[in-house]
């Protein structure tokens, strides 16, 4: 198998080589500094002004039995560059090896995360499915799932990651039931044969136009069809918002205004944001399961309780200030920050946002369910938008 288990993790075998090396250097020398260090981000990909921290069980999971102290931002906080997401305080040798995977959990779901965020801006409040596990590894994917739904997907496709999650898939049918049945009588068969919990929406751009095979699936299934859903080929889109005008004339035209359209393949925000005026819902893929890693870096800002830091870097121990209203944030060194800051925008309180997550190697940061922080995502970016 080509995936690492989590005992082999916790044996530091992924880490990168040259920690590992310098681990040996420094107890042959007799040297362990207590230190503090930091994860953050100087910057964020595709010019994005902030993004969403996901990963963090799985970093905190590393670091218990640990010799260790953690601070961390709450999984599902918005952050913003140069903001710490992760304080680590302890003998440098406790973790230092562990540096490759604590970057690994947190780098690759915040940025599935994020992405998941700004496709739910981009919706407008019109339901967002994850459909990116065919495009990962299958021993990942509901990691990746996890990291889409707490960024706001509305739901996952994959059998293990919604059990994880505890959600019901969501899915509609695929182009080899069709293939293997013919439309109409797919249609009828998945309607005779699912339960009544489960919407009916066919799949409307297998053999021919999209409008009349809609058209088709609503005399088929009547008041049952839920929607129909289009997956249709770039190279067969042409202007695909002029498609989906169409499909939506046909079915009103002919009384199937209860039936919504649900566009898959190939999508991101942009696109989303154009098909917006007729799309009802979005199974997205690649986008989510191809979303660039947010390039955190772990540094080392305090040894032996004295700031110092590479070059580039602040040194010192600092603390993130939000105003829980409307999100501004202010970064101050730690022994500096006003005991009961102002929001200089709204006049709010601010509230410091790194808090306690590990002590001596025992999780204390309160365990919550995917939905919890989702929920926490969802209220930030109501807010982003209101800025």
């Amino acid at each position: 198998m080509n995936t690492a288990s989590w005992e082999e993790i916790r044996q530091g075998k992924v880490t990168d080589v040259y920690f590992r090396r310098g681990e040996e250097v420094l107890r042959a020398k007799g040297v362990n500094p207590q230190v503090v260090a930091e994860v953050r981000a100087s910057s964020l990909p595709r010019g994005w002004g902030w993004a969403v921290l996901a990963g963090l069980d799985e970093a905190l999971e590393l670091l218990a039995g640990l010799e260790v102290d953690a601070e961390a931002m709450p999984e599902g906080s918005v952050f913003f560059p140069e903001e710490p997401v992760l304080v680590l305080k302890g003998r440098y040798l406790a973790f230092g090896v562990y540096e490759t995977a604590l970057l690994g959990f947190l780098c690759q779901a915040s940025g599935v995360a994020t992405v998941a965020a700004r496709l739910r801006l981009a919706a407008g409040g019109r339901p967002v499915y994850s459909f990116g596990a065919r495009r990962i590894h299958p021993a990942v994917s509901p990691m990746v799932e996890r990291a889409a739904y707490i960024g706001g997907c509305d739901g996952v496709a994959s059998v293990k990651s919604a059990e994880i999650l505890g959600i019901p898939p969501i899915g509609t049918m695929a182009h080899a039931l069709i293939l293997c049945l013919g439309e109409e009588e797919a249609w009828r068969g998945f309607d005779e044969t699912m339960p009544p919990g489960i919407p009916r929406i066919a799949l409307v751009d297998t053999f021919s136009d999209e409008k009349f095979a809609a058209r088709r699936a609503a005399e088929t299934l009547g008041d049952r069809l839920y929607g129909v859903r289009l997956d249709t080929p770039r190279s067969r889109r042409g202007d695909f918002v002029k498609i989906l005008e169409e499909v939506r004339w046909e079915l009103d035209l002919a009384g199937y205004e209860h039936v919504k359209i649900f566009v898959s393949g190939g999508l991101d925000e942009e696109q989303i944001r154009r098909y917006n005026q007729y799309a009802d819902a979005y199974g997205v893929g690649t986008y989510l399961s191809n979303a660039p890693v947010v390039d955190f870096a772990l540094d080392i800002v305090e040894i032996e309780g004295k700031p110092v830091a590479k070059r580039g870097k602040m040194a010192g121990l600092k603390q993130v200030l939000r105003c829980a209203s409307c999100l501004y944030s202010r970064l101050v060194a730690r022994g500096k920050q006003e005991e009961s800051a102002v929001c200089p925008r709204c006049g709010a309180p601010m509230e410091p946002l790194l808090r306690p997550a590990v002590e001596g190697g025992r999780i204390i940061a309160p365990s919550e369910p995917a939905s919890e922080i989702r929920q926490r995502v969802i209220v930030q970016l109501e807010k982003l938008e209101a800025r």
